[in-house]
């Protein structure tokens, strides 16, 4: 099959042009764009005309079929007809209304970005009609702003001074309205899928950079553990604004598939009734393991500690101990050593991933395991816990509570976290 030829264009070369029927005399000037994204939302179903009618002007919706294929540099427009149709805005997306100057998320470039023009191409039917209008990409960069700011100049100079700027453009299939919302603000339409893989410390980044309703509607669209992955990568006062504006069962939720000392730590910052509606929401295990970890203060070792680990029996052997570390639902990146703990929940080793790694099936835990155990209270303040990180380069340290039982673990990741905040 023959490819159809097409013509590039833009939104911002259209845009004031005007439209003449086959007498000469004026139907209008280009204003708007109108996409019918229920029936086709890669192309651009008619144009938007504002037309002068003695003091007034109105505006109404000329099909795209109803004009002649114009050719590369034409500076006014043809229609077949003067047949214009009144125009219900609400029926279409516009794209200077709903797309440029607004703000999408650059998945690839990991930040978020401003639309300055839409390239366009004019399809070719037969005998110089118009087959269609095919939306091309979003232009992101100064390629894109030189156009719109050297709007009305002949059309080869702008595209020849514009040009020497290197392009910036988001395909435009990946480019969709986060909702029929007021803002009618857009996004990725990958964004649930490639935003998702992101480094959570990246997704935050992007989100942060957001306004508020922005934020709120992307960062709904993402799934549970990764909404979760990205609130802890937020500085806490972000964190509580982006869960006050999340009903009580969403933020339940989420905050489940959190680590439970930062989700203590995030519910402890919020007032006590909405912390309160949350935890209402959450499932018994995971609601009991964070109010446990609220009556700590957040500055103390019990503060700074996770009650999810890998333990197993002192008397286990390295596959018992390779099916508990399959077994962890939580955050894996966190674990770098697991726990020998006696039915009473007393501390008797500790044993490095390499040493499990490198010893066979068979081989006793027991003997894998340090010969000396450093912990500390739950009491203990978090300078003695980072003065022990430091004197020992340990990468996590158990927590025991007054009869030497163990009650969590706090990792390296979060004294850090610590000690840059303060």
């Amino acid at each position: 099959m023959t490819p159809m030829q097409t013509i590039p264009t833009s939104a911002s070369a259209l845009t004031g042009m005007k439209i003449v029927d086959p007498t000469g005399a004026s139907v209008g000037h280009v204003a708007e764009f109108a996409v019918d994204v229920a029936r086709d939302g890669t192309r651009v179903a008619g144009l938007i005309l504002k037309q002068r009618g003695g003091k007034k002007s109105h505006k109404c919706l000329l099909p795209i079929e109803n004009l002649v294929l114009p050719k590369q540099n034409d500076s006014v427009l043809h229609a077949k007809s003067n047949s214009t149709r009144a125009l219900n805005g609400n029926d279409y997306m516009l794209l200077d209304r709903d797309l440029l100057d607004q703000q999408i998320i650059d998945v690839d470039g990991r930040k978020v970005v401003r639309v300055n023009d839409v390239n366009l191409a004019w399809e070719a039917g037969a005998h110089n009609t118009v087959a269609g209008l095919l939306i091309q990409d979003v232009e992101v960069g100064t390629r894109g702003a030189s156009r719109r700011l050297l709007k009305g100049l002949p059309t080869i100079a702008v595209e020849g001074l514009s040009n020497r700027f290197k392009a910036r453009v988001i395909p435009w299939e990946f480019v969709d309205l986060i909702d029929r919302d007021p803002a009618r603000r857009v996004k990725l339409k990958v964004g649930q899928n490639r935003l998702a893989k992101l480094h959570p410390s990246d997704i935050a980044e992007i989100l942060e950079e957001l306004a508020p309703d922005e934020r709120e509607a992307v960062f709904a669209s993402l799934p549970e553990e990764t909404a979760a992955e990205a609130l802890e990568e937020f500085e806490p006062k972000m964190q509580q604004e982006i869960v006050e504006r999340l009903d009580s069962e969403r933020a339940a939720d989420i905050i489940e598939e959190m680590d439970p000392g930062a989700a203590a730590d995030l519910l402890g910052s919020l007032t006590e009734e909405q912390s309160e509606a949350i935890l209402e929401e959450m499932e018994p295990e995971e609601r009991q393991d964070v109010e446990d970890l609220l009556e700590f203060s957040p500055d103390s070792a019990a503060g700074m500690m996770t009650t999810d680990y890998v333990r197993v029996a002192p008397e286990a052997k390295v596959a018992e101990a390779i099916e508990a570390l399959r077994a962890f639902e939580g955050d894996a990146d966190t674990i770098a050593e697991i726990y020998l703990v006696t039915a009473d929940d007393k501390l008797t080793g500790i044993i490095t991933l390499p040493s499990l790694l490198l010893a066979g099936p068979g081989a006793s835990l027991a003997k894998l395991a340090h010969g000396h155990a450093v912990s500390c209270g739950l009491h203990d303040d978090e300078q003695h816990v980072a003065q022990l990180f430091d004197k020992y380069n340990l990468r996590s340290l158990p927590v025991l509570d007054q009869q030497s039982k163990i009650a969590g673990v706090i990792h390296a990741e979060r004294v850090i976290a610590q000690l840059v905040e303060k």
